[in-house]
């Protein structure tokens, strides 16, 4: 889920004063704060006062030209981005731009449309760096995370958490669940007691009910002792039952006579125990969908969901996923010895794209590797995984123009071999000519 874009400090300098205007009026409909100069030198005054987060430079001014005022900026205003716009177009001189620190290069005359185009796509990269350096406040809970989706959890984990009462917790796999089930418990008054949690998928069909709720001596081949179930480890505490919707049915049914008589019975046993457990428990599946066909009990999904939080998944959590990007870089750099990385805004704005099936235990696994494996301090869409760099180029694009896609890819071609036209049409496939033809027709720089 996209967050909403902020408004933005916008500074256009131009030496026509209709561009000016016209630039300004442009923006300035669009719910920014916009600031005009003339020239260089009135640009350099109002930096030095205000912060502004996009400079909107032509090229060729008198005076102090527009490449030298995109270095200054560049050298001395590291959050604030630049895009030059020029009536003299050249490959040379978009390369120049670029390699000086410009975002963008934007040839006259364009469209009010193809103006706000480039400037979106400048500060959304801006909105991406700020968001994996920015340094999210503390939750009540340790959670990492500032959207909407993930509010609602910590405000459903304050209520319940000095309450009693079942909670049954929903997600996908990855997505946290066990975080919030031990969050609610250290909220309640029996923080100080034990969290025993259990995962039931990964207990073997024939054991669930022993280690669940215990043995005695003899109860069956191998149980050489009497042994307590996580049940009884749990009294005076909380238990968290994970992947709950894999238990037996027999299961079920035990599980139910603890939810209405806090009672346990061990295996081999003539009489239950009374127990004093909170019950919280978590699944990844549709639990009324299995009770429609018969694989879950109905009255032990009542019984369990006396309260539900749903934890959404990655991919519903907008800039979250840069700031726990940040947060586990900082970690496993840590655990290397070794500073912590820059991401790329490629990075970046994938990681942000990509749809993360595996929530934020793949995004933590992800970034683990890349800083283990890291051989700078810049990490790179090359860097990547092959799988998520194609599932992102893949989704990526879709709501453009083909011939804007086809454009940008000849300028960060040409741009990457210095605006060699013969070495860029090499790696295109194709013609010098056809790029100088593509050139002209998407009216993009060209010599």
């Amino acid at each position: 889920m996209a967050s909403t874009p902020v408004k933005k400090r916008i500074l256009v300098v131009d030496d026509t004063p209709v561009m000016l205007e016209v630039l300004e009026r442009t923006l300035a409909e669009e719910g920014h704060r916009v600031f005009t100069a003339s020239g260089a030198a009135g640009a350099l005054e109002i930096l030095g006062k205000t912060p502004v987060d996009l400079v909107i430079t032509d090229m060729r001014m008198p005076g102090v030209t527009g490449l030298e005022l995109v270095r200054h900026i560049r050298e001395n205003l590291k959050d604030t981005e630049v895009m030059v716009i020029t009536g003299y177009p050249s490959i040379d001189g978009a390369v120049r731009a670029v390699k000086t620190g410009a975002e963008d290069y934007l040839a006259k005359p364009f469209t009010g449309e193809e103006f706000l185009a480039a400037v979106s796509r400048i500060l959304e990269k801006l909105d991406l760096r700020r968001a994996v350096q920015h340094e999210p406040p503390a939750t009540p809970h340790g959670f990492v995370g500032e959207s909407e989706v993930m509010q609602k959890v910590y405000r459903s984990i304050d209520k319940v958490g000095s309450a009693s009462a079942t909670v049954l917790i929903t997600g996908e796999s990855g997505t946290g669940k066990e975080l919030v089930a031990r969050a609610i418990h250290y909220r309640s008054p029996r923080a100080s007691e034990p969290f025993v949690p259990v995962n039931c998928g990964g207990i073997p069909e024939g054991l669930i009910e022993s280690e669940l709720f215990g043995h005695l001596k003899g109860a069956f081949t191998g149980a050489v002792s009497t042994r307590a179930g996580f049940f009884h480890t749990a009294d005076g505490g909380a238990i968290f039952l994970d992947e709950i919707g894999d238990m037996s049915p027999a299961v079920q049914i035990k599980l139910l006579r603890v939810l209405e008589d806090r009672e346990v019975c061990m295996v081999g046993a003539d009489r239950p125990a009374k127990v004093d457990v909170r019950i919280l428990a978590a699944t990844n599946k549709e639990l009324p969908r299995l009770v429609e066909k018969g694989t879950f009990r109905e009255d032990l999904f009542y019984r369990l969901s006396v309260v539900t939080i749903a934890v959404p998944p990655l991919r519903q959590r907008g800039d979250d996923v840069l700031l726990l990007t940040r947060h586990f870089a900082a970690k496993f750099a840590q655990e290397q010895g070794k500073p912590p990385p820059r991401f790329s805004d490629g990075v970046l704005r994938m990681f942000r794209e990509y749809s993360w099936p595996g929530n934020v235990r793949e995004l933590e696994n992800t970034v683990r590797g890349l800083v283990v494996m890291a051989e700078g301090d810049l990490i790179d869409v090359s860097d990547l995984p092959s799988s998520m760099r194609f599932s992102a180029w893949r989704g990526a694009g879709l709501d453009r123009p083909l011939a804007e896609l086809e454009a940008e890819h000849i300028r960060n071609v040409l741009a990457s071999v210095g605006g060699n036209k013969t070495r860029a049409a090499e790696i295109l496939g194709i013609s010098r000519r056809t790029i100088q033809d593509k050139l002209k027709k998407y009216k993009t720089p060209s010599s």
